[in-house]
């Protein structure tokens, strides 16, 4: 399982969105998104560029780090 922290989730609507954001990109499933720490997790059915990840964050609108 990979995990990814993200800035800038405020609210449930920012949990649908990143991980709506998250689970269009092929590989990735099983997409947990915690809003108290600030994080995403997700399983990998095959290998996926981290740079994927952060692009598709970044365009939610949400900031990687």
């Amino acid at each position: 399982m990979a995990t990814v922290k993200i800035k800038g989730m405020s609210c449930n609507h920012c949990v649908m969105s990143v991980t709506k954001a998250l689970n269009e990109i092929d590989g990735i499933k099983n997409v947990k998104v915690d809003l108290n720490k600030g994080e995403a997790s997700f399983d990998e059915a095959m290998p996926v560029s981290m740079d994927t990840v952060k692009e598709r964050i970044e365009k939610a609108g949400y900031e990687v780090g």
